[in-house]
């Protein structure tokens, strides 16, 4: 579906740009635009790089397990069809203590792997579980203790206070986590009836 979505607005444009007499403007936004994403790409591929490692690291020295034992009590309802000693609740345990920190691009890599491994526990191939939606929810909210990306950000544009924003992540991040959860639980199809 969003193949068709991007064709269409390539298309559009396109047919716009024709109409308008902006065809040089478009060309030269899709080859700064093409340069921009390969630039994107490898500055991306050198984060998941290093945090895969790291992750890998955390798995030998069994970091991962412990992280899993102390989230334990607040994942275990949240995912009741995930086993604690799982890899895949060992690599939601890393996402979320990652993202509690504030280290956005250090999540990515733990998320990817946690769907993968959520992924393997799928009764239904073609179809998000239960589970795999509550982690997305839980990924996409960022309940984040110290955004340490966001204060990067803020004392990089010459923020004098860039950490005062944080009550207001606190907070914000609280309740859209709240609302997420609430929402994907009243909507579940509760796999652990279906088997």
């Amino acid at each position: 579906m969003m193949n068709y979505i991007w064709a269409g607005m390539i298309f559009l444009s396109l047919v716009f740009s024709l109409f308008t007499g902006n065809t040089q403007e478009v060309s030269q936004s899709l080859i700064s635009g093409a340069g921009e994403a390969v630039e994107l790409l490898l500055s991306i591929l050198g984060v998941l790089c290093f945090w895969s490692g790291i992750m890998e690291i955390a798995k030998r020295a069994k970091i991962t397990d412990m992280l899993a034992k102390i989230f334990a009590p607040v994942l275990s309802p949240l995912f009741p069809c995930v086993d604690k000693s799982s890899e895949a609740m060992h690599c939601i345990s890393l996402n979320i203590s990652a993202n509690l920190l504030g280290l956005g691009n250090a999540a990515t890599p733990f998320g990817l792997q946690a769907m993968k491994e959520l992924q393997k526990l799928n009764p239904i191939r073609d179809r998000a579980s239960d589970s795999q939606v509550v982690f997305v929810v839980m990924n996409t909210a960022s309940l984040q203790l110290l955004p340490t990306t966001l204060c990067a950000y803020r004392a990089s544009f010459g923020s004098e206070k860039p950490f005062e924003v944080i009550p207001c992540v606190w907070l914000s991040s609280a309740v859209a986590l709240l609302v997420g959860i609430t929402v994907a639980k009243v909507l579940c199809t509760d796999e652990r009836k279906k088997g």
